[in-house]
């Protein structure tokens, strides 16, 4: 199996620069706070470049590896930006937990959240579909679930939220016309669409999904996922009393990183401008608000495209 980082070494490390000192402890409290999940490297690693350049507070490349995650913060030193860093393994509980606690202790709350790591098996991979099916949507639907169950009660007024999808996940990838109507109704919650993508993980491990009326690309189920996600997430949001928080899917592009073999035409800085576009997005955005948003910053309408 090829995925697009290998496994951590668990370490006491927290943060780049070691323990902070209780001066350092009280800005930080006072200070607004971006972070990036997965962003040692490819996309994640630009949207850090970019929003340290533009975003008015500290900025957190998260990354399961701490041995990466600091080599990309001294990359970006060498740039001259300052990022922070934490270890996060999306996919381990007491990681995400542990992040959590950190940023509770330490922030008076988060105001950019961008839900970047992901996997993605190659085509040449040989492991059966429905393993393939398990473990992409353990990591690119439940893992990111995780850690907004974890990060959302951290939220300020005015945060906004990005979840990064795919051109593959439209709603028309998904074959079925029940599925889609599922999918897209306005009433899904985040326990129905559990339901449907564990039924899609057990369909492929039976071998019947395509009967079922799932595609054959379970990256392509579990942007479809994140997708609806987002829209039930700012329904919840319209209803929170933290005014203005704002959640959006996006496409970055076809990019040239690890999990397209870079075969993408786009460089990493190109498949950032969108997500860093809707991080920044300005208070009391309505139109650009619960969306799914192509790589040129356009809204599509995502039952349609």
């Amino acid at each position: 199996m090829r995925l697009i980082s290998e496994r951590f070494t668990p370490t006491d490390a927290s943060h780049f620069g070691g323990p902070a000192t209780a001066d350092d402890l009280s800005d930080m409290a006072t200070t607004r706070l971006a972070i990036v999940t997965g962003g040692n490297k490819g996309i994640g690693y630009a949207i850090v470049k970019d929003l340290c350049r533009l975003f008015d507070g500290d900025v957190y490349l998260t990354a399961r590896d701490v041995g990466r995650g600091l080599a990309a913060v001294d990359r970006l030193n060498g740039l001259g930006l300052k990022p922070k860093f934490h270890q996060l393994d999306v996919t381990d509980a007491g990681s995400v937990a542990a992040f959590a606690a950190f940023v509770a202790d330490n922030y008076a709350g988060v105001d950019v959240l961008v839900n970047n790591a992901a996997i993605a098996f190659k085509a040449a991979a040989t492991e059966p579909f429905g393993v393939q099916a398990e473990e992409t949507i353990r990591v690119n639907y439940f893992a990111l679930r995780s850690v907004c169950d974890a990060l959302f009660p951290l939220l300020r007024a005015g945060a906004r939220v990005v979840n990064l999808s795919s051109s593959a996940g439209r709603l028309s990838v998904i074959p079925g016309e029940e599925l889609k109507r599922k999918l897209s109704s306005p009433q899904l919650t985040v326990d129905e669409l559990d339901a449907l993508v564990r039924q899609f993980v057990d369909s492929a491990k039976a071998g019947d999904h395509a009967q079922a009326g799932w595609p054959s690309t379970a990256y392509g189920v579990s942007k479809v996922a994140v997708s609806a996600l987002t829209f039930v997430q700012q329904r919840a949001f319209d209803a929170d009393p933290r005014a203005d928080i704002v959640v959006n899917s996006v496409h970055p592009g076809y990019v040239d990183t690890d999990m397209t073999s870079h075969k993408g035409p786009l460089t990493i800085e190109q498949g950032a401008e969108a997500p860093v576009y809707l991080s920044l997005l300005p208070p009391g955005e309505s139109d650009v608000k619960g969306r799914y948003v192509w790589c040129d910053k356009t809204v599509k309408d995502w039952c349609q495209c």
